[in-house]
This record gives C-alpha cells, structure tokens and sequence, in this order.
C-alpha cells in the first residue's frame, strides 16, 4: 500500500478530485487504483478566505510494481510505504492465571487499562469510586440545576472520567509510533462514536454519545471475564517492603494483587494525600489556572473562516492562542469548546470550578475556553502538597465571590480590563449553570496571573478580532487543567520506589486529554501484561 501526504485541494472540491490526483501523481491508469483510504483530513485556515482541506491517503493498487514504484519517488517526501498501523497485543494471559490485577479508576486511562488487559485475559478487577456514567449524569445534571452536590458523583468522578462531561476531544500532541492512539479511536468506533473521528485532523464525540460508548465498552471488558465495581473507594493501597500487596477499601475489605494501576484522575486529592504518607514518591508539577472566556461562536467563525463560515466540512471554528507575559509569565487558552458550555465542574463542597462541554453537534451559540496562567513547582515551595492547597484556597475563594451558593463568579471582558467593580451583563449571555454572579474578578487569582491575563487578552485581539470586546464574559475559577501533582514512573512504568503500581494518565502527571489518556493506559496494561509473564 501506498501513502500520500500533504495532498492540498480546494475546499469544495469535486468528488473526483482524490482520484485524479492520485493518478496524476503517481503517473498510473485509473483502473489500476482498487481503493483510496483517508487517513487523515485536516485543513489550512491560515488565510481565511481561502481555506484548503489537507489529505493524507493510503492507496491500494494492483498490476504495479510497489518497490519500483517507491525506488521512482524515493526523493518525494510526498510518497511513502504505508506503515503498518495495526494493534498487536504484546501478550496472553496463560490459562493457570492465579492473580488479577486492579485498576483503580476508570477514566480513560482506566477504562483503556482494564479493556486492553480484559482482551489479553488477565482478567482485571477495575475499582471506581463514582457510579456508572448514567446515574453520574443524573447525579452532574440534577448538581447544575439545584446545586446539591454528590461529592463522589460529578464532573470529575464517576465512570468515563472528567472527559465525560467535555468536547470529548479526542487529538494530542504526543508522539504515537506505535498507533496506540488509532487503537483508542477504533475501540471508541466500535463502541458507537462517528466513523470519522478515525481520520478528521481534530476529532471530538461529545457527552451523550460519550455516556452510550463508555456503557459498551465497560459491557465489553465483563464479557471478556473484568469485574467492574461501582462506589468502590480505595482507602489505601498496602505496601510491603517497597511491593504492593493489594488494596484495602472503605468497607474495610482487602483485595491482594501485586500488579495496581492506578489511573485516578487529576482530582483524587484524598488519593494524592494518602500515596504521600504511604512514602510513594510523587514530585509537584506544573499547572495552570485561569477564567473561561466565552465569545458568541459566530463571532470566532466569521475571524476564523471568514466567507467560509459555516462550512459543514469546517464546523464550529476553535481557536489556540498563547502570549508571553512581560512578568514572565504565559497566557494560553485550553480546552477550547465551539459551540458549547461552561459547566460547574467541582468535586469539592463549597468550591467552585469551572469547565467547558460540547455536545457532538456544537450547536450552542456561545464559544468558550480556559485563558489559564502557569503556575510552577516554584510557585509552591515545589511541595506537591502545597499544589492541591493552592487550587483548593482558589476554589474557595471563587464559591464566597459567587454568593457561597455554587454560582460562579463573572466579569465582562471590559470591566475586567478597565477594572471596574462590576457594570452590567453585556452581549454575550454566560452559559455557565446554576448561574453567575457579577463581581471582581480580580481578587480570585494571585497578583501575577491577574496582571498576566490583562496583558493578554488585549494580544489575543490581534490575532483573533473580537476577543477582548468588551460584552465578552470571564466567568471562575479554571483550576483543574492539570494535576499538580506527578507519581514518578520509572520505564517498567512502575512508581520508582514502589514495586507493582503503575501511576498513569493524568492524575499521575503523564497525560492531558482523552485521546493521551487512552494511550497512556494501554502502555500501563502492557508493562503489567509482560512483568505478570514474567514473574
């Protein structure tokens, strides 16, 4: 098979254009073409107005001599052998397996450690301390509209993890040599999510397809022989002599293995606290913290695709922005939601926490994203500890500017920057739920990150005209887009002081996102796969 990158056409090309230009490339027949695959398709929006969809294809041929065919374009970055892409599991579980191993958590990183375990035959026992995905939605939904908080059911714990309740975006920036992610969005295709996701260059599923997959996949991993328990909390994990030996949970029961992966999530601070007073080696890591900022999506279409605005194969227009502060500080914007929501996402009584969801279509007229401001190790004596207390001192804070009632507290873009106490609502309706309340922003953040994001948002205007408009709308606080907290791994991916647990995704410090999340949880299920061989 062959592969062609970078193949640029117009974005209203006509059906046959792949075709034609597949044979003009490779100076071939057209009957001898079988079949031409997308692989990837991304586009080129760099000027507005003239937009281009970017292809990479895998072409299959017949009556052509494929080596002589690659010796002729051996000079053209253009044309390659197609690498081979598929999934190949690195072990099998023998038929005497005495031991299973525990996963605990069932985020993505999770579900993708127990689901790749479950299809080699190691059996695994999952522990999640929130419910199944459905009732977590009725626990989230029935939060936003009364306010009344299940502390181990919300946005951040419960079946499918914190992504749950997102974009469900599923892109990265990670190198992937393996495919390990390709194996994630295929498992997500078989599970019900859109063919496309496979090849789109920014793939996204949305919450209520998310909530029907994540039931398959979990239906998928008890048939091949994993238990999965629901509203199970893990009160310690036993340690003996640097080895894990199995878990105790809250009802006091024990459950041995010497293999635990642990795949938390980056909100699991009872969890963090309890690894650090076992002596498990954890280090503070960056983060960042922030406001989300929401635009009327029209308004980020009309800057980004001008007269293509509105294009069915463009969607909703995202955005990615970043600026280097003269406080040396950096201001980005994160987890970009087109067409979407700002959703309450705290796990913590009397805090809030911003976040932002879409659904699959991202229909909702407001745009939003995290404006977030990196904190350092630095920031915090690099104690990793001290991390948590500073975003739970900032979540606090921003449930007493809300009026201690769960809404959050808001600001227009031009209050904010001129600051002023408050004025009125302006253009842009915030989105967030149960609802916000006027205020100054500028006491929920430290100093720096106040001084950094006014800076900002002026610089972002002249990349994205509108911006900084004034009825644009700040609502807080964004604390939780990283955890500050990672459990060093060694390349066995076991914790470096502690035999037989495997820290993973992002709780652990070594993902952001869906899609890194998955393949970091495959990688933990096949270092437990081999070292169970192999004990």
């Amino acid at each position: 098979m062959i592969r062609i990158n970078e193949v640029k056409l117009p974005l209203d090309h006509s059906e046959v254009a792949l075709h034609d230009f597949v044979i003009n490339k490779l100076s071939i027949n057209k009957d001898q073409v079988v079949d031409i695959h997308v692989f990837k398709r991304g586009y080129d929006a760099r000027k507005k107005n003239d937009i281009y969809l970017i292809y990479t294809l895998d072409i299959t041929l017949k009556d052509v001599d494929e080596e002589q065919l690659l010796t002729t374009f051996a000079d053209d970055h253009q044309v390659k052998a197609s690498p081979d892409t598929s999934y190949k599991y690195v072990a099998q579980a023998p038929k005497d397996l005495t031991e299973r191993p525990i996963v605990i958590g069932m985020g993505p990183c999770g579900l993708f450690t127990g689901l790749i375990l479950a299809q080699m035959g190691f059996n695994p026992i999952i522990l999640e301390r929130g419910k199944s995905v459905h009732e977590r939605a009725k626990d989230t939904f029935r939060f936003w509209r009364t306010r009344e908080l299940n502390t181990e059911s919300n946005v951040q714990f419960g079946e499918g993890g914190a992504g749950t309740f997102s974009d469900g975006k599923l892109y990265s920036q990670v190198k992937d040599p393996h495919f390990l992610g390709l194996k994630v969005k295929q498992e997500f295709v078989a599970a019900g999510a859109p063919a496309e996701i496979i090849y789109v260059s920014k793939p996204h599923i949305g919450t209520y397809k998310l909530v029907t997959m994540v039931e398959k996949m979990r239906s998928k991993i008890i048939e091949l022989g994993g238990e999965i328990r629901f509203e199970t909390r893990v009160e310690e994990i036993n340690i003996d002599d640097n080895q894990v030996t199995g878990v105790t949970l809250s009802t006091g029961e024990v459950i041995p293995s010497k293999h635990v992966a642990l795949a938390i999530g980056h909100s699991a601070r009872d969890t963090f606290k309890m690894l650090h007073d076992k002596g498990v080696h954890l280090e503070a890591q960056s983060f960042s913290v922030g406001f989300r900022i929401e635009h009327k999506q029209a308004m980020i279409d009309a800057a980004r695709f001008g007269k293509n605005a509105g294009h069915p194969l463009l969607g909703a227009a995202d955005y990615k922005l970043v600026h280097h502060c003269k406080n040396g500080r950096s201001v980005y914007s994160f987890c970009m939601c087109p067409g979407g929501v700002v959703v309450a996402a705290t796990s913590e009584l009397e805090s809030v926490v911003t976040n932002g969801m879409s659904q699959y279509s991202r229909s909702e007229r407001n745009a939003n994203s995290a404006i977030v401001v990196g904190i350092s190790p630095e920031d915090f004596a690099n104690d990793p500890m001290q991390g948590i207390a500073l975003q739970r001192q900032l979540e606090r804070n921003a449930y007493v500017l809300g009026g201690s009632s769960y809404d959050a507290p808001a600001q227009c873009v031009g209050d904010f920057l001129a600051g002023k106490t408050i004025s009125q609502m302006g253009d842009v309706e915030p989105s967030y739920k149960p609802n916000v309340k006027l205020t100054d922003l500028s006491t929920s953040l430290p100093a720096y990150a106040i001084e950094a994001i006014r800076e900002a948002l002026p610089a972002f205007n002249k990349k994205i005209k509108g911006f900084s408009n004034a009825d644009s709308m700040l609502t807080g606080v964004e604390t939780r887009t990283s955890s500050p907290v990672q459990i060093k791994r060694g390349k066995d991916y076991q914790s470096i002081n502690t035999k037989g647990l495997y820290p993973g995704g992002e709780g652990a410090g070594y993902a952001g996102g869906i899609l890194s999340a998955g393949i970091d949880g495959i990688k933990v299920a096949e270092a437990i796969a081999l070292d169970m061989l192999n004990a």
